[in-house]
């Protein structure tokens, strides 16, 4: 792993990347890249030169507190590795100090690009610019991203120095891995469990010995339920006596209790939603099963899945000419006050024009419309009307839920 020298091994390996790649510019070919403080970079350099200061060194929030991977297994305790994000200030220096030509924003360009196409180390980048640190084998790679600065840090970083400021850009290398020299705990493995060896060889089972429900499936693979369709429920124990499915809507005052059908089992049943379409509205329920088992005087409620019904719709006109059009839906179950309903012409969506009572019967006013076939589907609650027909394969559109602009 990551030993001390990590953080100069990620130094030295900017160092040489951008040395190499900078320098096969015919127009920077006498860069040299050094690794100085500030108030140090320029001295007596008068080529061009690109400078690499690190100037933070911040703990990794992502890795903080985290087990080095394959080195701590599970009862053993180690110290986590010190994690860092390495911040770094690119300074670029022209030719001479010459300002009539911009080499120090040619410069600055080219290793903003070099470090924009590196931005991962590689394992051997590393190995070969510092042999010995480990980096090149630690679990996360080095990423380098462009740390945008504000004018008040710059001006911190260099009025700090006491230098004056040169066009710079900062970067953030993450994460640095060093691993803790101290050792891991490892307690000896456990021989046998419970009093007098007894009991060592029992397991525990994730199998509820309750009854439990695990999948609510409507018919044909569909994503919700039409009134009138079979549900088949999954689970386990939902054997017994007095079996019922309990349903529940928000709209409801309170849940309703449907007997499933003949042939359930320990675990499977089905049952039909009731054809109610003034009872029943669309939108979102939850699912139980209340069942009394062998030996037991009351009846068990199962865990609690959802289950959505879709709509049935049917629109006219089924055809009109293109411009501003007034469609009316005819819709089963039927929409209930405080239900939030609307059209799906294609890829608009039409709010339902604002109803009072208990209805199925909706207008919409859709406008701008261009000649075309849409395909449409009623929302409600959230719920669609089952647009694909998947009883077939592969899946096709309902051609019934489409309308034509002449």
């Amino acid at each position: 792993m990551s030993n001390a020298s990590a953080i100069a091994a990620v130094t030295a390996t900017l160092q040489a990347i951008l040395g190499t790649e900078i320098t096969s510019d015919p127009n920077l070919n006498d860069t040299t890249v050094t690794a100085l403080p500030l108030d140090k970079a320029r001295g007596s350099i008068t080529t061009n030169q690109l400078n690499l200061f690190l100037y933070q060194v911040l703990p990794n929030a992502a890795w903080r507190n985290m087990d080095m991977p394959k080195t701590v297994r599970p009862g053993e305790t180690g110290m986590s590795p010190m994690a860092l994000d390495l911040r770094y200030l690119i300074t670029a220096f022209g030719r001479e100090n010459d300002t009539s030509q911009p080499f120090d924003h040619h410069l600055l360009g080219k290793a903003m690009s070099v470090l924009y196409d590196h931005a991962l180390l590689g394992p051997e980048e590393i190995q070969t610019a510092f042999p010995g640190s480990g980096l090149e084998s630690q679990p996360d790679r080095v990423r380098i991203t462009l740390q945008p600065l504000s004018l008040e840090d710059i001006s911190k970083l260099w009025m700090g120095f006491a230098t004056q400021y040169r066009v710079s850009a900062g970067y953030d290398v993450s994460v640095t891995l060093i691993d803790s020299t101290q050792p891991v705990k490892t307690p000896l493995p456990v021989l046998a469990r419970g009093p007098q060896d007894k009991g060592w060889n029992s397991q525990a089972s994730i199998v509820p010995t309750i009854p439990t429900l695990s999948c609510v499936m409507p018919l044909n693979q569909q994503p919700s339920a039409r009134l009138g369709d079979t549900l088949t429920l999954t689970g386990l124990n939902l054997d017994g006596t007095n079996l019922g499915v309990l349903f529940n809507h928000p709209l409801w005052t309170a849940p309703v209790e449907v007997a499933p059908s003949p042939g359930a089992g320990a675990t499977q049943l089905t049952v039909q939603v009731p054809n109610q379409p003034a009872v029943w509205p669309a939108g979102f329920y939850t699912v139980a099963v209340l069942v009394q088992r062998a030996g037991e005087t009351f009846r068990r409620t199962t865990n609690q899945l959802a289950l959505s019904l879709a709509p049935t719709v049917s629109i006219v006109p089924a055809s009109a000419p293109a411009g501003s059009i007034t469609y009316t839906a005819t819709s089963s179950p039927q929409v209930w006050p405080g239900q939030i309903v609307s059209l799906l012409l294609g890829n608009l969506e039409i709010a339902a024009t604002p109803f009072t009572t208990q209805t199925g019967t909706l207008t919409f006013a859709a406008s701008n419309l261009t000649s075309g076939s849409y395909y449409f589907r009623l929302r409600i609650d959230g719920v669609d009307s089952l647009l694909v027909n998947r009883a077939v394969t592969p899946p096709i559109f309902d051609s019934t839920q489409q309308v034509t602009v002449t």
